[in-house]
């Protein structure tokens, strides 16, 4: 029996359990994962896992009630008892009248995921091979003048297969692999340490870039930044590097999801079909992008996903929703249902790509003229319904349109919704992202450094 099809069984037969044991509906999630990790340091091993395992996941629905469960134990006995504690503790669970599964005909019927090409058909890397990648890429950051040590070098690889079941009919599953490399370095001693790093990870190992590639420039990065000193304090043009932009669209991101819209505890909560980004601008997502991790041809409910913009020309289009948060807010789901083995669905996003601009981060900086590149961030405190924003960063002091000097504990804030209107993009966008955005120059922020 081939590794789908055992997954296939044992949706199947956790559905038959839950049916037996009084479910009015229910749905099932099988998962296969393995996955090896190597770090190495001064040329010499460090640390090797391989995990690897299964693990089931049930979903049951009974007049309004939901209860989820999951286990490892994949024996009949568990199957049992997994579906006769789903249906108690659903029959004590508080009725949401929103709950329940698609109707036959929401569900996707193009399920073949073979168009997007998520499985490297390649032999699995060995340890040793993993071994001699991560080495690589110590060698060539030690490489680097002002390098001290390497914290970490590390490579990995992992496989993934999920079979997906509800007693609507709904029956497909797929698998994806991955590949990373990352390596961290350090310059300097004591208190004036400083580190940075770098890492890549694809699906196919033929999209990954050298490993002597990703070393180099966790050291420069690292060795750029020495010498960090805390910036000046005061109200200053802004400018996200690339390696952390989507962070700042991911608060927009969440601030649409339908569930915090439902909750009222969204700072976007009042604004569909209003202008959040400046004109010009588009947030498009893209689930089916070929050789993309994320990519997929259905959700965590069934349904088919498609392509979607969720701004377009600056104005807020919809918002991200499953069945269950669509049916809140009297719209319809978005297909974009996540599952896990152990949850219930709830939306999530998938390839979002924000629109690039015309001028190089280099020209953005000189425009700046005094200001901040933020490289690197640390905590926050975002208000998720008012949208006020405040989190410690790392990065680069600009005056007269240059670089001066690194700079380090500082702190940088502002309200979200005046400051994404207020965004200007560069053409960095980088590939293989699961969030494609550039560098982004953001007015009048404030900073609070020395």
């Amino acid at each position: 029996m081939s590794e789908f099809h055992r997954l296939e069984a044992l949706t199947q037969q956790l559905l038959a359990a839950a049916r037996k044991a009084g479910a009015d509906q229910a749905d099932a999630v099988a998962l296969e994962a393995a996955a090896v990790s190597v770090d190495v340091r001064a040329g010499h091993l460090e640390h090797a896992e391989r995990a690897e395992g299964v693990e089931i996941g049930l979903r049951v629905l009974i007049g309004g009630r939901q209860a989820c469960v999951s286990a490892s134990d994949r024996s009949q006995r568990t199957i049992e008892e997994m579906a006769a504690r789903a249906v108690a503790m659903a029959r004590e669970a508080p009725v949401d009248d929103t709950l329940g599964l698609a109707e036959p005909g929401q569900l996707a019927r193009d399920t073949d995921s073979a168009r997007l090409d998520l499985c490297d058909h390649g032999p699995e890397p060995s340890p040793e091979a993993l071994q001699e990648l991560a080495l690589r890429a110590e060698a060539a950051a030690l490489a680097v003048e002002g390098v001290s040590q390497i914290e970490s070098a590390s490579a990995g690889h992992s496989q993934r297969r999920m079979w997906l079941a509800a007693s609507n009919g709904f029956s497909a599953g797929y698998g994806r692999s991955g590949h990373s490399l990352s390596t961290v370095a350090i310059t300097g001693e004591g208190l004036g340490m400083e580190r940075d790093w770098a890492g890549e990870s694809r699906v196919h190992a033929a999209d990954m870039p050298a490993p002597e590639e990703i070393g180099r420039l966790a050291a420069e990065r690292t060795v750029a930044r020495r010498g960090a000193r805390k910036p000046p304090t005061g109200a200053f043009p802004i400018l996200y590097d690339e390696r952390v932009a989507s962070g700042l669209i991911g608060h927009l991101v969440g601030a649409v999801n339908g569930a915090s819209v439902a909750r009222g505890a969204s700072w976007l909560r009042d604004a569909l079909g209003e202008q959040i980004l400046p004109r010009g601008f588009e947030l498009r997502e893209d689930p089916h992008r070929p050789r993309y991790g994320s990519s997929r041809l259905f959700d965590g409910e069934g349904l088919a996903t498609a392509p979607r913009l969720i701004v377009a020309d600056g104005v807020l289009q919809g918002w991200t929703l499953d069945l269950a948060t669509g049916r809140k807010l009297g719209m319809d789901s978005t297909a974009s249902a996540m599952r896990g083995a152990g949850q219930p669905p709830s939306p999530g996003v998938t390839n979002l790509e924000l629109t690039a601009g015309d001028r190089t981060r280099e020209e953005l900086i000189r425009e700046m003229g005094r200001g901040l590149v933020v490289t690197s961030m640390l905590g926050a405190s975002i208000n998720g319904t008012t949208g006020d924003y405040s989190r410690g960063a790392g990065g680069f002091w600009v005056e007269n349109g240059e670089i001066a000097y690194p700079v380090n504990e500082c702190t940088i804030a502002g309200n979200l919704r005046d400051m994404l209107l207020r965004v200007t993009a560069a053409n960095d966008l980088p590939d293989w992202r699961g969030m494609r955005v550039p560098s982004l120059l953001v007015e009048g922020m404030t900073v609070a450094g020395e």
